[in-house]
């Protein structure tokens, strides 16, 4: 005799629902400060003629990790739905570290920054396939 699970109660689906707006929420602050940090090597530049902070490296990689984290941990067909309304942002997030990522790793050999180029493309690559599975499962 096999037993079956409970269907989600009311309240544990909207706690659900909570919880997937903090984290995209939590991805879009993320890039904002991956945006914030990425200009302020050359306005520091421009406003006290010295550098005080060099190019982004490590904390890029960390920044691109965090898109990725949300698009696999929220892949049932549910959460995906709840996604899909900020999925542009994300998008254009990985999109973002995925370029700085190359260019800055082809152009400067910051080899660190091959984990950005890999999660820019994994998160990329996912968003593809979950929405290719979306589409068929539609049709």
């Amino acid at each position: 005799m096999t037993e079956q699970t409970p269907a989600m109660q009311p309240d544990s689906q909207r706690e659900r629902e909570r919880r997937i707006a903090y984290g995209i929420g939590a991805v879009k602050y993320i890039f904002l400060l991956a945006l914030l940090r990425l200009f302020m090597t050359p306005m520091s530049d421009e406003l006290m003629g010295d550098e005080l902070l060099p190019m982004p490296t490590w904390e890029w990689s960390l920044f691109s990790i965090t898109p990725c984290i949300l698009i696999y941990l929220l892949r049932r067909p549910q959460d995906w739905r709840q996604l899909s309304n900020d999925l542009t942002i994300i998008t254009w997030s990985l999109r973002f570290y995925l370029l700085y990522g190359l260019a800055f790793t082809i152009l400067q050999g910051v080899w660190v920054l091959w984990i950005a180029v890999l999660a820019g493309t994994a998160g990329l690559v996912g968003i593809w396939r979950l929405n290719r599975k979306e589409f068929m499962s539609a049709v």
